[in-house]
């Protein structure tokens, strides 16, 4: 009799195994790297859609679950980073962009050319690049924006200027000037100007202005698989 008081059911054992390893997945996932999937064509060419990513969690200060409030300062976002980070119109979903404007930056996207206070972000052809999923070639350039360079792409069939009536309400939207060429805006404190370097389709702070620190979830920089090609997996710029 006393043995059966003492015995528990094999799905308590077997539970009770799995504890430290579900543990251990909600620590990594919270406080060190998270797995996302690339839903959409904004940051073509540098990541694909279809590309499993790993994001550092850490690198912009470690932030507690739910919450999202830092418990370790971090390093600040920087020029050129791919960043992930909660929408801002509906903070349940996350985007990716780059981080093109940080705090107290005049950016200007004029006639499809990037400013950054006045200076022109250093811009060089190269070879067109070829989407499979519309079956069309797109001018592509290698843009150095802060200390690394990474691609992008433009559509010569889509307008450079952006009309009010394409905006959003948003937040410090008394700071960006919009007009038939293009957009001009001033980063406020505590926030970030994001685009994706599919610039020409991409819906980003052009559209719903910009993201605040709280919404960062963290620096974007592994593929670590991509079911349709295995030569995707690696780290980008």
């Amino acid at each position: 009799a006393q043995s059966r008081i003492l015995m528990q059911p094999w799905w308590l054992d077997w539970t009770a195994g799995l504890f430290p390893v579900i543990i251990s997945v909600f620590f990594l996932r919270s406080f060190v790297v998270e797995p996302f999937k690339i839903p959409s064509g904004s940051m073509i060419p540098t990541l694909l859609v279809g590309d499993l990513i790993l994001v550092n969690k850490f690198t912009y200060g470690l932030r507690l679950p739910v919450l999202n409030s830092k418990i370790t300062e971090g390093a600040p976002p920087q020029r050129g980073d791919v960043m992930v980070f909660r929408y801002p119109p509906k903070p349940s979903l996350d985007y990716i962009k780059r981080v093109v404007g940080v705090p107290g930056d005049e950016v200007a996207y004029i006639n499809k050319r990037l400013t950054i206070n006045g200076k022109a972000v250093s811009t060089t052809a190269v070879p067109e690049f070829f989407e499979e999923d519309v079956m069309r070639y797109f001018p592509q350039f290698e843009e150095q924006l802060g200390e690394g360079k990474h691609r992008l792409l433009n559509d010569d069939a889509r307008r450079g200027g952006i009309s009010d009536a394409e905006v959003m309400d948003f937040p410090n939207r008394q700071n960006c000037r919009y007009s038939a060429e293009g957009v001009v805006c001033k980063v406020p404190e505590g926030h970030y100007f994001m685009m994706g370097d599919n610039r020409d389709n991409s819906l980003d702070s052009r559209y719903w202005g910009f993201v605040p620190d709280k919404n960062i979830v963290g620096k974007a920089f592994f593929v670590w698989m991509n079911f349709g090609n295995l030569k995707r997996i690696g780290s980008f710029n």
